[in-house]
């Protein structure tokens, strides 16, 4: 236990958790998907190097989807090479081969596919079935490997779905066994419309385990739409989760689920891991002016509890 500095939590550390954990920024990519006015290219490669600065070491930069679907992110092809000198990783998303070719030609060498893990969501999000997804996206991650790229597979809607409601634990399973089987070297376990609570996570991180699903896989992406997304955290910290998406100034939900918010914040996510002694290598004052900075160029405060706090008590 230690004295906090100002602007710091007291360091007390609990039992059970890991010594540290990687976040997985996607403020860069999903948090501004969403955006209704257009960010400036050179706008959003300053916050990546930014976050880069901060000490983040994992940036989701963008998308290689089409434009129509994503006009938000319609220049990676510019943003991508004025960042990726940068001494990060850089992963990008890519929907299909299409999206796989650009991101290889310039010269992208962590990408993640975007799966979903209900028949409703994966026909408004690809208009394919489950089944149908998995079969378009197999090409993408056996390519991508055989360039020794590193695949990350996202899965949608682990937790409920607007549509149809609850989603069943063995249901999830299934497909995080099959993106694990086709190649991909880790999954993201989205909350996307943010309904999960601490059991239902613990449920299905112990049922993937069972289904023998490494859990050093495994990473988790919660959405705070119902204040749970911390907590949800812990849960997943708990059973050996070192891996945690999180997005700067809690940017982003999801286009295509209306009732989703916010990602959890990264902010917020640094300040309890701070106060449990976990590492992240993040300097979390550095983060919070990125977010002010970034918020400012958006035209509207930035909706992390952490920024708000400690920007006000700067003030």
């Amino acid at each position: 236990m230690n004295t906090p500095e100002l602007g710091l939590p007291m360091t007390v550390p609990a039992e059970g958790l890991p010594a540290r954990v990687r976040i997985h920024e996607v403020g860069a990519r999903d948090g501004l998907q969403n955006e209704q006015a257009t960010v400036p290219t050179e706008v959003k490669a300053e916050f990546v190097r930014r976050l880069a600065d901060a000490g983040l070491t994992t940036i989701e930069a963008t998308s290689f989807v089409h434009p129509r679907w994503v006009p938000q992110l319609a220049d990676a092809e510019q943003l991508f090479p004025a960042v990726s000198g940068l001494p990060v990783d850089l992963p990008v998303l890519v929907p299909n081969e299409r999206g796989l070719d650009r991101a290889l030609a310039l010269g992208a060498r962590r990408v993640a596919v975007f799966a979903s893990a209900t028949e409703s969501f994966a026909k408004a999000n690809l208009n394919r079935t489950v089944d149908e997804a998995l079969a378009m996206f197999e090409p993408v991650v056996s390519r991508a490997k055989a360039q020794d790229v590193h695949v990350r597979g996202y899965l949608s809607m682990c937790f409920g779905d607007p549509w149809e409601g609850a989603v069943p634990v063995p249901q999830v399973v299934r497909v995080c066994r099959a993106l694990l089987d086709m190649g991909c070297d880790e999954l993201s376990l989205g909350d996307t419309i943010g309904v999960a609570t601490p059991g239902h996570v613990e449920a299905l991180l112990r049922a993937l385990v069972g289904a023998g699903v490494p859990v050093e896989a495994l990473g988790v992406h919660f959405h705070d739409t119902y204040g749970q997304a911390l907590s949800n955290t812990l849960a997943a910290l708990r059973l050996g989760v070192t891996t945690v998406d999180a997005s700067a100034g809690g940017l982003g939900g999801c286009p295509y689920a209306k009732s989703a918010t916010g990602n959890l914040a990264t902010e917020d996510l640094v300040w309890m891991l701070r106060g449990l002694g976990i590492d992240t290598g993040v300097d979390l004052g550095r983060l919070v002016a990125t977010s002010t900075w970034m918020a400012s160029r958006l035209g509207r405060p930035s909706p992390s509890r952490t920024v708000r706090a400690l920007s006000h008590q700067e003030q």
